[in-house]
This record gives structure tokens, C-alpha cells and sequence, in this order.
């Protein structure tokens, strides 16, 4: 007989997940507190943007397989549960904030039937797990707990689940990976390498790999920082040492680095538990990891100034992008509207454009101004700053958005333009880490 899941949380992890184990063939019940998200879902549609996941969701919704509700009582039948709520950073410090993940798994206690299994998919901080197990024990000693951490990319989520390059699960009993094999055979019989681990490892493995990512993204940054400095080309030298293969060349392309809502919360996580367990001096370095983040935004808006003037309040300023990375509507610790909004703070009039951010961004900051087209956002800019890699932005024709602005003058946030087919338009050009 086959298994019957459930997904607590049905945000962007939760979501993605539940549709994509009902096109596996299990029956998948969603469980959500906000009533609009789960009519949204139970209508096919999503309350946020990913590609390919709507038109996943659409097809599951028609099997009958897939059905999202708020009731937690619906889950009595269920085998699985992959709790998959958000833990964002505290209000008052860096640690996560497990409001979330607590009450999910408190709420379906009551419900579990003997058996189940809990599987942890939220990215925690490492002794959440054991933590969550204990509390079990006590309330519902006939279940399981085990730790399955999520490593999507955001634009690439539905890839990332049904074709994942690893699968890792923290568990303590055989019965309990069992299950989880039985959960994800069609991917493991497809390649995909399978690691059992410790609770406390399987926790770890997530943060390690974002820590990771997150150094290897602000140390092109310093390097373009010298680069500036020395007169020098970050983009060849990323290019040359990407060929080591101990080093490789993904994530060694400098601009202003990295926000959403997974890299800056968590390595931030990371080292406020290090720090509990006593460690914190082992992490120490990504207390500067986060400092070269977050300097690499104000060397955009010193750029701006050193051009235009220290006084920015005659001057229009043109914004491509508001999202933290291309392929998805997600403004969470976007470096692309921190600068909008501190440039703005300066007294400069700012306009910002986004192919699927508008609305995400407007109700993170309302007093911006937004423009639904590229051609009413440049227009009379006296400078245009390209800060997220939309296609739309590579694409774009530098001799027909000349026409329109101010003056031809563009600030490269991502190093991601062409570079000679803009200056032969007779455009100035600058792009972080090269000086020519």
C-alpha cells in the first residue's frame, strides 16, 4: 500500500515539495494557517512566482492526488510528514527564529497514527532536531523523527526536488531511513546519491553548504575590491582561477552579492549557534563573510556618487531589478532594493523595475517608485544601475535606451552585460571590479 504524505507549510519549500511528490504518485495533503494560501493552492494557483511550478501544481491538482487544507485533523491517515515551515532570523538578534517549527510539530502530535514518521525538511539550527524527537517522545511516542534537509535553488526549485544531486537524511533507526528510501525510490534509482547521516549532521549539512557558497560569493567581492584598487579585471581573474578544478568557476561572478531569504538569515543562524555551543570562534569568519555582503552594496552607491555628486537630489536613478536573483519574485535582503531604498534616502528620485518583483517589492517598500515598463523606468535617468541579471536587461538594446535617458551612463551591478556592445552606443560603463 502505498504512503500517504502531508507538507506542513505550504510556503515556497512547502508548496514545491507537496506538488512534486504528488507527480511522484503519492497522495499529498498540504497543511497551512493562512486560509487565501491554501484557496490559492486548491485553485491551482500560487501565491508567489517560480517557473515551472505552477504549471506542476496545475497538473497534480487534476489527479486528485494533491489537496491543501488548514485543518490538522486531516493528517490522522497520513504516513509521513515533512515539516516545512520558515525560520527567519529573530527580530532581536541573528539566531533562527523556530516559532514556526515548534508549533507545526506540536500541532500534528495529537494527530500522529502509530508509525509516522516526521521528517524535518526547514532549515534549523543543529540540536533542533534531537530537540523536536524529545518533545515527541513525550507527546507522541508511537512516531519517528528524522531530518531531510531542503537545498533548492530558487528558479530551479522543481529541478531541484525531482532531480536532486544529493539526498541526505539524519535519522536514528533503520525503519526510519527505510521509509524515507520508500518516499524517494525513483530518485535514488536514477542516481541520485543517497548519505544517512547523524540528526546533528543532517542539520548541519545545510548551513555548511550556504556558509560555503557565501564565502565563495564575497571572496570574488574582495577581489574585485583589490582589483579596483590595482587596476586589474575581477572578470578575467575569475575566469583564470576558475579553471582549477579544486577551485571551480560557479559563484566567482563579483557584483553585489547575495540577499533572498536562505544565505544572509542563515549563516547569521549559523554563528549565533556556534556561538551557544561554545564554537563561535570556528565561524568567526563569516562575521566578515556578511561585512563584504554587505560592503558591496555601498560600493555601488559610492559609485553613484563619485560620478553624479554627493548631493543626488536633482538626479533620477533607474533601477533594473528588484529581486535578489533573476527567475523568482522574491525581495527578501534583495542587495538590489537596499541600494534603491538608501539612494533614495539620499535624496535621489528613484525608479525601480522588475519583471515578476513589483508587487513583492512595493509592499516592502511602498514610498519606492515602481514603473511597469523598462522604456518608463529609464526614461530621463541620468544614470541606469543594473542590479539583478534578467535576461530582459541582458537583452536590451543600448542604442534605443539611449535615446531615452538623461545621460548614457550605466553601473554594472553584476557584471553580466556586454561591456563593448554598450560603450560602442556611447555609453560610460562601470562595473565592479574592472577599472577600464
Amino acid at each position: 500500500m502505498a504512503l500517504k504524505l502531508s507538507v506542513i507549510g505550504c510556503g515556497y519549500l512547502g508548496a514545491t515539495h507537496a506538488a512534486a511528490m504528488s507527480s511522484l504518485g503519492f497522495e499529498v495533503v498540504g497543511i497551512d494557517t493562512d486560509p487565501h494560501k491554501v484557496e490559492l493552492l486548491n485553485k491551482g494557483e500560487l501565491p508567489f512566482y517560480e517557473p515551472g511550478l505552477d504549471t506542476l501544481l496545475t497538473q497534480e491538482m487534476k489527479t486528485g492526488r494533491l489537496k491543501f487544507t488548514t485543518d490538522y485533523s486531516s493528517v490522522s491517515d497520513v504516513d509521513v510528514h515533512f515539516i516545512c515551515v520558515g525560520t527567519p532570523q529573530s527580530v532581536d538578534g541573528l539566531a533562527a527564529d523556530l516559532t514556526y517549527v515548534y508549533a507545526s510539530v506540536e500541532a500534528i502530535a495529537p494527530h500522529l497514527k502509530e508509525g509516522s514518521l516526521v521528517v524535518g525538511k526547514s532549515t534549523v539550527p543543529v540540536g533542533t532536531a534531537q530537540a523536536l524527537k524529545d518533545k515527541l517522545a513525550i507527546t507522541a511516542p508511537q512516531s519517528d523523527l528524522a531530518w531531510n534537509p531542503e537545498f533548492l535553488r530558487e528558479g530551479f526549485a522543481v529541478e531541484d526536488t525531482l532531480k536532486p544531486n544529493r539526498l541526505v537524511v539524519g535519522v536514528t533507526s533503520n525503519s526510519a531511513e527505510k521509509i524515507l528510501q520508500e518516499v524517494y525510490q525513483s530518485l535514488i534509482d536514477a542516481g541520485t546519491p543517497w548519505v544517512r547521516a547523524d540528526l546533528p549532521t543532517a542539520e548541519l549539512v545545510k548551513v555548511a553548504a550556504n556558509s560555503f557558497l557565501a564565502t565563495k560569493i564575497s571572496f570574488i567581492n574582495a577581489m574585485a575590491e583589490v582589483c579596483e584598487a590595482a587596476g586589474a579585471d575581477v572578470t578575467v581573474l575569475a575566469k583564470a582561477i576558475g579553471y582549477d578544478p579544486r577551485i571551480g568557476s560557479r559563484f566567482l561572478q563579483a557584483g553585489i552579492g547575495f540577499g533572498g531569504g536562505c544565505l544572509p538569515k542563515d549563516i547569521r543562524a549559523f554563528m549565533a549557534r556556534a556561538q551557544e555551543l561554545g564554537a563561535e570562534q570556528a565561524l568567526e569568519f563569516l562575521r566578515e563573510i556578511d561585512a563584504i555582503n554587505l560592503r558591496s552594496r555601498q560600493r555601488v552607491i559610492d559609485v553613484v556618487r563619485a560620478d553624479l555628486s554627493e548631493d543626488l537630489t536633482q538626479y533620477k536613478l533607474a533601477i533594473l531589478g528588484a529581486t535578489f536573483k533573476p527567475d523568482s519574485d522574491d525581495v527578501r535582503d534583495s542587495p538590489a532594493l537596499d541600494i534603491a531604498a538608501q539612494l533614495q534616502a539620499a535624496g535621489a528620485h528613484v525608479v525601480v523595475h522588475d519583471p515578476k518583483g513589483i508587487e513583492p517589492a512595493r509592499k516592502r517598500f511602498p514610498n519606492l517608485d515602481y514603473a511597469e515598463k523598462i522604456t518608463d523606468c529609464v526614461k530621463g535617468a541620468d544614470a541606469i544601475l543594473h542590479l539583478t541579471e534578467w535576461k530582459e536587461y541582458r537583452d536590451l538594446d543600448p542604442a534605443v535606451i539611449g535615446q531615452l535617458v538623461k545621460s548614457k551612463f550605466i553601473i554594472d551591478g553584476r557584471n553580466a552585460l556586454d561591456r563593448d556592445r554598450w560603450r560602442s552606443a556611447g555609453w560610460r560603463f562601470h562595473a565592479l571590479g574592472r577599472t577600464d
